[in-house]
Order: structure tokens, then C-alpha cells, then sequence
């Protein structure tokens, strides 16, 4: 019998419409895989009684002939995503106990085409981190870590902050699951764990009922381990909702039609800055593979210049942690959450948000209050947000040269959990080449390119206009074609 963990998201589609499996028959192997795949720590909420109820539900509309698009297909969710009636805990202790009585657009819209969710995975508390440990419920475990996680003397990350999603895709305990992308959340745990990742145009997905870390850096995403398989995803989430501010009314297109397309004539920049100093020199072999794969396809490969690049990083450090500081405000012991009593008000906030918090939440937050405090607003926030223009204007200067640009995802392979948990600067820097596309509010898909020397995955990132994604996807096939990328973790589900 088909291993049904083991299919593509569009090749479980096929199945289900040839009636080769049902979806109680799907969503029971994946059930069985997620209890397998415990021992990498990457679900916070499992929710087998309600994923078995979906499938019959599905069943029943696939016999009736009123199947949905996604009908059938278990998916994870991050558990940033408000759900109605199951726990969303942020990864944080201050929201451990926290049941939404409302769902989030993105989560709704896919629970309409038919998905069904197996849980809720771990991430970064409130998405704030490169590697999936910074969560009082433990750090996920990266499934290329070994062919047995638990008892490995280096315990790989999977990335972050959407390590959990990243690590179930990856390890075949669901087709497919959200994330979210502040900073390169979607895209480098993808690139550490061999999988596609994939961050929209700023405004393409609804961000209501996500819950926040900086608002204007913000947007949902996924994790697939096809490129056709997340066009798929991406047709599905997005789309304009009228509960979210920044929402943008523009229309959505059949993503899945750009798949396998030519690229003949097509240009794709390489920026010159990201040749960084201390490049990992099999990440910038893998990024000279790519284009040399890119010009085998049919496109031209050209050099671009983003000279703003190197500020990305402080700038984003400042306007993440100023806009978290704000958002996270509301996490007080009064309304909601986790409330530690104390003498007076005052002390119950600060007992509160001390205890809830985790140390590099209560860092950013401090960071954040700072560069917006009296006195340093115009020295670092205001200044930052000038700089933020200069990136989006490199980035339109050069995507009228080309239409797309390549770039490497992540600095190195997977590293271990708690090499750079010491040194704050050193996690950041797993966003130097990811933090730029948030700050102009531009797509970006991460797809696996080889494997390095050591048998970790090696990812390339691939950049395009506001609400471009065709391109993208027409662009990043084809590098998935010419990648031949078929190599899975050792272990899996």
C-alpha cells in the first residue's frame, strides 16, 4: 500500500479524487506519524478527535460530489494562529492556558477548502528567534539531526522561528503547515531542514487573528516540500480580508498555473552585497550553483546592487523590538493569560510579565521600549524607518533590471542547539540574508538547492516585486527542477 505520509500534497489530492484512499484513511497514517515524531518536540497541541471528525466530514462531501480544493489534507498549523476552541499558546507560558473564541482568516480559509488539522506546532515564544528554542515548552529537534533524535549527542535546530513547522513538513508528519515571517521565519527553517518555505507580499495574506510580533513585518507563510505543492497553499490562504487593516485588495491568481513554465529570457539578479565578509563558502557554492542551474533553465543571470543591505540587520533590530514592545503591552495578568498576583497593580504587571515572559522576550521588549522612549524616537526608531525606505528603493531599483534575484537563505547548515544561545548577536545574525525582503514588504520562497558536506540541507532564496509571486513560482520550479532535490531527513515518520 501507498505510504501516505510519504505523497506530495498535490499527489494526495490526485489519490483522494481517484478514491485510491479516504481522508479518514490519510489523516489516520498521519496521526500515527505525528505520535511518532514526539521525540522531536514539534507539536504543543495535538487534536487527533478533531482532525478524525474533519476527515469524515471531507469524506462525506467528497461522496456528495461538494469536495473543496484542499478537501482531505492534514495539515499543522503554528501556534501563533488564533483556532476557535483549541489552545494557541504562542509558545509562551504568559498564554499557556489561552483557548481563542474566535479563528484566524488564514486558518479559516483553509479549514473551507477542506483541510484538517492535526495540532498546533512550536515556534520561537511569539515568533522571536532563529532556532526554535527559546519556548518554555523545549526546543524542537531538527529530523536530520540522526536516525534517532532523542538519542543523539547533537541534537540539531530546525531553525526559527517556525522550527515546529518546518520540522513536521520535513519529517512527513503533515503535508504542509503554516508559519509566520517577521524576519525570515518561513524561509530559513526551510533552507535548515530541506523543505520550501515561502513569505507573500506584505498584505497578501490576512494577518487577523495571527497573533502579533511586529505588525509591519509580519505575514503569514507556509512550509511544503514541493514548490507545487505550496502554490497549492498559497492560492488558499491569501486573499483580502476586510478584518485586517493591512490587507491589500488585489486579486489572486491561480498560482498552480506557473509551475513547470519556461523561463526563456527571464533575468535573475545576484546582489553584490550579499557576498558578505566570512561567507560560508559552501553557501556561496551552492548560490553559484543555483544560477549556473537559473542559466541552464533559459534565464540570464545578472549582477544587482542593494546598497543599503548592510544596515538591514540593525535597522530591523531596532523597529522589531519597538513594535513588539507595543504589541506585547497588552500581555498584562488583567484581561487574559497567565496572572501572577501581587502587592499592588504595578507589581502585579511586573510579577506578571516576568514570570510569562521568556529572557529574550523581556530582551526585545526592553529594546523595543527603549528606541521609543523620549529623547531616542528620532535617534534610532524615525531614523530606522528612513533607512527601511532606502532598502525598498534599492530593492525597486534592481527589480526593474531583473525579475527576479537570488540569494542565499541561511548563513550556515543547521547548527546545535545551544551553540549560539549564549551569544544574542550570533542568532541574529541567522537573518542577515532574510531580514531585508520584510523591511520592503516583498515575496520570497526559499527552495532546497543540495546537500553541504556535512549531509545538511543547503537552501536559495528567491526575491521578486510586490505581488509577483507568478514569477516566483515560474522562477523557483525551475530551479526545483534543475536541483533534483529528493534527499530525506534520517529521520522520518
Amino acid at each position: 500500500m501507498t505510504n501516505l505520509t510519504d505523497l506530495s500534497l498535490t499527489d494526495a489530492l490526485k489519490g483522494l479524487e481517484a478514491k485510491q484512499f479516504s481522508a479518514v484513511d490519510m489523516t489516520k497514517a498521519h496521526i500515527a506519524a505525528v505520535e511518532k515524531t514526539r521525540c522531536l518536540n514539534a507539536f504543543i497541541t495535538e487534536t487527533p478527535e478533531l482532525a478524525l471528525q474533519q476527515a469524515t466530514a471531507s469524506d462525506a462531501r467528497r461522496a456528495s460530489g461538494k469536495a473543496s480544493v484542499m478537501d482531505g489534507i492534514p495539515i499543522a498549523l503554528k501556534d501563533l494562529y488564533c483556532t476557535k476552541g483549541v489552545r494557541t499558546t504562542a509558545a509562551s507560558k504568559i498564554l499557556e492556558n489561552f483557548v481563542p473564541t474566535y479563528e484566524s482568516t488564514v486558518s479559516q480559509k483553509l479549514l473551507d477548502a477542506g483541510c484538517i488539522t492535526l495540532g498546533k506546532v512550536s515556534h520561537d515564544e511569539f515568533g522571536m528567534g532563529a532556532a526554535n528554542v527559546n519556548t518554555p515548552f523545549g526546543a524542537v529537534i531538527n529530523p536530520w539531526t540522526g536516525a534517532d533524535p532523542e538519542k543523539s549527542n547533537r541534537k540539531l535546530v530546525p531553525g526559527g522561528s517556525s522550527g515546529g513547522s518546518a520540522a513536521v513538513v520535513a519529517a512527513r508528519a503533515a503535508l504542509a503547515a503554516t508559519g509566520t515571517d517577521t524576519g525570515g521565519s518561513s524561509r530559513q527553517p526551510a533552507a535548515l531542514t530541506g523543505i520550501v518555505g515561502m513569505k507573500p507580499t506584505y498584505g497578501r495574506c490576512s494577518r487577523f487573528g495571527v497573533i502579533a510580533f511586529a505588525s509591519s513585518l509580519d505575514q503569514p507563510g507556509a512550509m511544503t516540500r514541493s514548490v507545487a505543492d505550496m502554490a497549492l497553499m498559497m492560492r488558499t490562504m491569501s486573499g483580502f480580508d476586510e478584518k485586517d487593516s493591512t490587507s491589500v485588495d488585489v486579486a489572486v491568481p491561480d498560482y498552480t498555473s506557473a509551475i513547470g513554465n519556461s523561463i526563456k529570457g527571464m533575468k535573475i539578479g545576484l546582489p553584490k552585497e550579499y557576498r558578505i565578509d566570512g561567507l560560508n563558502a559552501e553557501v556561496d557554492a551552492a548560490w553559484q550553483k543555483g544560477a549556473s542551474m537559473l542559466r541552464d533553465a533559459g534565464a540570464e543571470v545578472i549582477e544587482v546592487s542593494l546598497p543599503h543591505t548592510k544596515y538591514a540587520l540593525p535597522v530591523y533590530y531596532i523597529i522589531a523590538p519597538a513594535e513588539a514592545s507595543s504589541n506585547l503591552a497588552r500581555y498584562d495578568g488583567v484581561r487574559f493569560g497567565v496572572r501572577v498576583p501581587g502587592e499592588n497593580l504595578n507589581s502585579m504587571y511586573e510579577n506578571t510579565r516576568g514570570a510569562g515572559f521568556s529572557k529574550e522576550v523581556r530582551r526585545r521588549i526592553l529594546i523595543g521600549t527603549y528606541v521609543l522612549s523620549a529623547g531616542y524616537y528620532d535617534a534610532y526608531y524615525l531614523k530606522a524607518q528612513k533607512v527601511r525606505r532606502c532598502i525598498r528603493n534599492d530593492f525597486d531599483a534592481a527589480l526593474k533590471k531583473c525579475d527576479a534575484i537570488l540569494a542565499p537563505t541561511a548563513p550556515s547548515t543547521a547548527f546545535g542547539i545551544g551553540e549560539k544561545q549564549d551569544d544574542p548577536i550570533q542568532m541574529y545574525l541567522e537573518d542577515v540574508f532574510t531580514v531585508s525582503l520584510n523591511l520592503a514588504g516583498l515575496p520570497g520562497i526559499s527552495v532546497p538547492i543540495g546537500l553541504a558536506e556535512n549531509g545538511l540541507p543547503l537552501g536559495l532564496q528567491l526575491i521578486g516585486r510586490a505581488f509577483d509571486e507568478m514569477t516566483l513560482f515560474k522562477a523557483a520550479s525551475a530551479l526545483e527542477k534543475e536541483a533534483k532535490f529528493t534527499h530525506k531527513p534520517p529521520f522520518t515518520a
